[in-house]
C-alpha cells in the first residue's frame, strides 16, 4: 500500500512540476486554468503525503503493540469482557490483572469487580481503579500502563512532542528554569594585572511553566464496548490519543501562553521575540527563495543538526514551486519509508496549525531546533465514565484529563518566516 502511496505522489508532483516547466519555457505565468490545476495537483500531493505519513505511524503504533509487554482485556462476543475466574490476591495484583480489571471497569462502570475475598482485601485493588463515584458515572485512575501507552500515543502523533524537551513537574505546582536574556558584552584586551571594565550587559531571566487543565471527551457505543474485536483499552487509547494530540499541537503552534501553552508563532518576550522574525526579500503575499536562505543563515549553525521547518499545507504549495540557482527544485521529496521531505536541506513538517495567511507581516513558516521548545507534564491523567448522561442514544462518555504547559525556553534557536 504504502509503495503504491508514493507512486502516486511521485506521479502527482512530476506532473504539477512539468506543469510549471511548460509555462517557464514558453516564458509566461500559469493560466487561471492551470493555476486551478496546479492547485488541484498540489492538494492531492500534500493529501497523498499526509496520507504516508499516517500509514507510517499506523505501521510503528501497530509494531509497537505487538511487543508491548502490557496486556490488554479481552472481549468475548455479546457477553462482554470475560470475568477473570481465578482467586487473586488484589494485594498482589500482577499488572495483566490490573490491566484486565480496568478494562472491565471501563465498560461496566462498576470498579468493585473483585474476587470474594474479604472487605479489606477488595477495597485494596478497588481503590486502585477508583477516585469517587457519583450519578453519571465516576473518575478511574488508569494503571501505569495506560497512561504510559497514552502518551506515547500523543507523542507519535504531535511532531512537536517528539521533538521537544519533555519534563515532569511531580512535587510542586510548576517548574522555573533560568534563562539566559542577555549575554555579557566582549572582553577587552588589556595589561596584565588588570581585568578589564565590569559588564553591564548580561540579564538572567526565569521561564515558568505551570500545567494547565487539559481535557477532551468522546463516547462510545454500548455495543460497541460488549462486542468489538479490539480490546475497549485500545478503543479509548485511539480516540483518546486523537483527541489529546490535535488539541496540543494548536496550542504549541499559536497558544497565547494564557492558561495555556505559548505557541512557536506566538511574538513574545518570554518565549520568541519579533528580533527572531525574517522577512527580507520576502514579498507581501509570497515566500521567496532568498528568504529562506535568510532564514537558514540567521539561524546560527550549532542548531542546524537538530533544525527542521514547520509549514502549513498552503505554504508548502507556495514552496514546491521555488528553484535555485541552477533551476533545481528546493523542495526535495523523501524517497524512502520514515524519511522526510527537505528544504535547504532541513526536513519539513507540516501541520495544519500553523499560520496560513498570506498577507503582510504575517508569519508563515519557521526553522528551529525544537529540543528548546520545554514541555511540562503533571502526569496526573484521569478519566470520568458518564453512564447516564448519554444513555438515550445508548452510549458511554469517557472524559480525559491531564495537566501540561510548554513554552520556548532559548529563542536563538528558533527563526519565524515573516511576510514582507
Amino acid at each position: 500500500m504504502i509503495k503504491d502511496l508514493r507512486n502516486q505522489h511521485g506521479v502527482k508532483l512530476k506532473a504539477a512540476r512539468d506543469m510549471i516547466e511548460k509555462a517557464e519555457g514558453e516564458k509566461r505565468n500559469l493560466t487561471g486554468e492551470e493555476t486551478a490545476q496546479y492547485d488541484g495537483l498540489m492538494n492531492e500531493v500534500l493529501d497523498i503525503k499526509a496520507r504516508i505519513d499516517r500509514v507510517d505511524l499506523q505501521q510503528k503504533l501497530e509494531r509497537d503493540a505487538a511487543t508491548a509487554t502490557a496486556p490488554v482485556a479481552t472481549l468475548d462476543g455479546a457477553s462482554g469482557l470475560k470475568d477473570s475466574k481465578e482467586e487473586i490476591d488484589p494485594k498482589f495484583a500482577t499488572s495483566d490483572q490490573i490491566m484486565n480489571a480496568y478494562g472491565r471497569a471501563l465498560v461496566n462502570g462498576v470498579p468493585d469487580i473483585m474476587l470474594p475475598f474479604t472487605n479489606n482485601d477488595r477495597l485494596v485493588l478497588r481503590n486502585a481503579l477508583q477516585q469517587d463515584i457519583d450519578t453519571d458515572g465516576g473518575f478511574l485512575s488508569p494503571p501505569m500502563e495506560f497512561q504510559a501507552r497514552l502518551i506515547q500515543r500523543v507523542d507519535d502523533q504531535v511532531f512537536i512532542r517528539a521533538l521537544a524537551t519533555k519534563l515532569r513537574v511531580t512535587k510542586s505546582d510548576s517548574l522555573g528554569t533560568p534563562s539566559l536574556d542577555v549575554d555579557p558584552s566582549d572582553p577587552l584586551w588589556t595589561a596584565e594585572i588588570k581585568t578589564g571594565d565590569e559588564d553591564q550587559d548580561m540579564k538572567f531571566g526565569l521561564r515558568e511553566l505551570k500545567p494547565h487543565p487539559l481535557a477532551k471527551r468522546i463516547k462510545v457505543s454500548r455495543k460497541l464496548l460488549r462486542t468489538s474485536a479490539l480490546s475497549v483499552e485500545q478503543i479509548v487509547l485511539e480516540r483518546l490519543g486523537y483527541r489529546f494530540a490535535v488539541t496540543q499541537e494548536n496550542a504549541f503552534m499559536t497558544g497565547d501562553g494564557a492558561n495555556k501553552p505559548l505557541g512557536l508563532f506566538t511574538a513574545s518576550d518570554q518565549g520568541i521575540s519579533t528580533a527572531r522574525d525574517v522577512s527580507t526579500d520576502n514579498t507581501a503575499n509570497d515566500i521567496t527563495f532568498d528568504n529562506l536562505i535568510n532564514v537558514k543563515y540567521t539561524l546560527k549553525g550549532n542548531y542546524w543538526a537538530l533544525a527542521q521547518w514547520i509549514f502549513h499545507r498552503d505554504a508548502m504549495k507556495q514552496i514546491s514551486k521555488l528553484k535555485d540557482g541552477q533551476g533545481n527544485y528546493i523542495w526535495r521529496e523523501s524517497v524512502r519509508v520514515g524519511e522526510p521531505d527537505t528544504v535547504l536541506g532541513f526536513p519539513i513538517n507540516m501541520s495544519e496549525f500553523a499560520p496560513n495567511t498570506f498577507t503582510t507581516a504575517q508569519y508563515v513558516g519557521m526553522l528551529g531546533d525544537y529540543s528548546h521548545y520545554w514541555i511540562a507534564d503533571a502526569l496526573t491523567l484521569e478519566m470520568q465514565r458518564l453512564t447516564e448522561l448519554y444513555a438515550e442514544t445508548n452510549q458511554v462518555g469517557f472524559i480525559g484529563r491531564l495537566e501540561t504547559d510548554a513554552a520556548p525556553v532559548l529563542e536563538e534557536a528558533f527563526v519565524r518566516v515573516q511576510l514582507g
